[in-house]
C-alpha cells in the first residue's frame, strides 16, 4: 500500500507511527511532513493551500489511500476535489467540516437537532455584541467564528475582557475567521475531549483525553493548540461516557439527516457539567495533542480503521484499546504562543526514546541539509510515555523530557499531575 498523510505536525507524525505498525506494512508519505516523519517515509513538498495539485500528485504516483490531518485542508475541501480523482481519503466532505470551520453553524446544528450545549448568539456589530454581554453578565465566552488555530477563544471572566475580545474578533486578529464572532453561555466543569471514528453510520469511539490548553503552569496564561494531554481520563465514569457516546451517535445521524455523509474522524469537546456532558465544540479531525496519547493505546491496525471508514464498512471491525494509560508533554519554543525563533539545533531525542513506553513525536521540526534536526514551529516536540498507571507514565514523559534540550524550550511541569493523584 501507498499512504499519503497531509500535514506537518505532531499529530501527522502520530498518525504516521500507528500506520507504520500497520501488517498491511504501508509505504509512506508526508506532505509536507516534518523531522520526525522523515525516518518513517518520504516527505514530500506539498502546498496545502493547492488542493488540487495534492490530488494530481496523488493520482500520478497512485496513492492507496490519502490521510488529512490539519482542519484547514478539510475546511477547502480537500476530500472533495481528491474524490474527483477516485482516490480514497479519510476525512470529510467539506460540508461535513464545516462543523468546524464554522462555530456558529456547529451551534445552529446543536441547537437544530437537540444536542446538549450551551446557549448563543453570533454578531458581526460591535455594539450588538455589547448589549448582548451586558444582558448576560459574566463569566461569558467569546470565539471567533473560524478557523483561529485554537486560539480564537476567549473565557471573560468579567465583561471587560468579553468586550476586548469581540472588539479584537471584529478588528481583524484573527483575520477573515474573527469577522463574525460567537458569544455564548459559559459552561461549568472540567473539559473533555472524545473523538470517534466513523463512517456516517456507525461510530466507534476512542479513549477519552483531556488537554491542558494554557501556556504555564496552573493554567495561567494564554490559549495555545495545546500544551499537554492524558488518557484516560479518570473522572469519566461509564456513565458519563456512554452519555458523550450518545452524543457522538445523534451528531453523526444529524449530519446524515441534513444530507451529509460523515466519514473520517469525529471530535468531541465537551464540557462535564452538573447537568451532564455538553458540547464545548466540534472537531472534524484528529486532535492536536490528543492523537498522541489515544492513538498509542489502539491496537487494532489504524489502516484497517481507515480503510472500513473511507468505504463504509467500520462496523465489520472490532476496535480494542490497551489497558494502559498515556500522558504527552509539549515542548514548546520560547515565546509561544506568540513570536519565536526557528533554526535551534535540538539533543537529546534518541536518549529520551531509549526510555521504556516513550516516543518523541515532532511537531515543528525540519532536518538542515547536513542533517541536523533544528527547532521549525512553536510546538516542537510531544513527548509521550505509556505505562500501566498515569502516575507511572507521567514519571516517564517528565524523565524523557530531562533527556531533551533545545535553546528556549519551555513546557508545562504540570501536565496529568492532578489526574495521577499528585499534589
Amino acid at each position: 500500500m501507498r499512504i499519503l498523510v497531509i500535514g506537518s505536525g505532531g499529530r501527522e507524525h502520530a498518525i504516521g507511527v500507528a500506520l507504520s505498525r500497520s501488517a498491511h506494512a504501508p509505504e509512506l508519505f508526508f506532505g509536507p511532513g516534518n523531522g520526525g516523519t522523515a525516518a518513517l517515509g518520504t516527505n514530500l513538498k506539498l502546498d496545502l493551500d493547492d488542493p488540487a495539485r495534492i490530488a494530481h500528485w496523488a493520482r500520478q504516483y497512485e496513492m492507496d489511500l490519502v490521510v488529512v490531518g490539519p482542519e484547514l485542508p478539510l475546511v477547502n475541501g480537500i476530500v472533495n476535489i481528491l474524490g474527483v480523482y477516485g482516490i480514497p481519503t479519510f476525512g470529510p466532505t467539506a460540508a461535513g467540516a464545516e462543523i468546524e470551520g464554522s462555530k456558529w453553524f456547529a451551534k445552529e446544528f446543536m441547537q437544530r437537532h437537540g444536542i446538549p450545549t450551551g446557549s448563543a448568539q453570533a454578531f458581526e456589530n460591535e455594539t450588538e455584541a455589547a448589549a448582548y454581554i451586558e444582558t448576560s453578565g459574566a463569566p461569558i465566552v467569546v470565539k471567533a467564528d473560524g478557523l483561529a488555530a485554537g486560539k480564537g477563544v476567549t473565557v471573560a471572566r468579567d465583561t471587560m475582557t468579553a468586550h476586548n475580545a469581540v472588539r479584537a474578533c471584529l478588528e481583524g486578529e484573527f483575520g477573515v475567521a474573527g469577522s463574525l464572532v460567537v458569544v455564548e453561555e459559559f459552561l461549568e466543569g472540567p473539559e473533555c475531549s472524545l473523538l470517534a471514528f466513523t463512517d456516517g453510520t456507525t461510530v466507534a469511539p476512542m479513549v477519552p483525553a483531556r488537554d491542558h490548553k494554557r501556556a504555564l503552569d496552573g493554567d495561567e496564561g494564554p490559549n495555545t493548540g495545546g500544551m499537554g494531554v492524558y488518557a484516560p481520563v479518570p473522572d469519566v465514569d461509564a456513565a458519563t461516557r456512554d452519555a458523550m457516546i450518545d452524543i457522538m451517535k445523534r451528531t453523526v445521524a444529524g449530519l446524515a439527516a441534513d444530507g451529509v455523509t460523515y466519514r473520517g474522524v469525529l471530535y468531541g469537546g465537551f464540557v462535564l457539567t452538573s447537568e451532564g456532558p455538553k458540547v464545548l465544540e466540534y472537531n472534524a479531525r484528529f486532535g492536536d495533542p490528543e492523537t498522541q496519547v489515544v492513538l498509542p493505546l489502539l491496537q487494532t491496525d489504524l489502516v484497517d480503521v481507515m480503510r472500513a471508514t473511507v468505504e463504509g464498512t467500520l462496523a465489520e471491525v472490532e476496535l480494542t484499546w490497551s489497558g494502559d494509560a498515556a500522558v504527552s508533554v509539549v515542548l514548546a519554543s520560547e515565546g509561544y504562543p506568540g513570536g519565536y525563533e526557528i533554526g535551534r539545533p535540538i539533543s537529546g531525542i534518541a536518549q529520551a526514546e531509549a526510555i521504556d513506553g516513550v516516543t518523541v513525536y515532532h511537531a515543528g521540526t525540519a532536518l538542515e541539509e547536513d542533517g541536523t534536526l533544528v527547532t521549525h514551529g512553536g510546538r516542537v516536540l510531544n513527548v509521550t510515555a505509556v505505562a500501566p498507571t498515569l502516575a507511572e507514565a507521567r514519571e516517564r514523559a517528565y524523565e524523557a523530557v530531562g533527556k531533551i534540550s533545545f535553546e528556549g524550550m519551555q513546557y508545562r511541569t504540570d501536565i496529568a499531575r492532578a489526574a495521577a493523584g499528585e499534589a
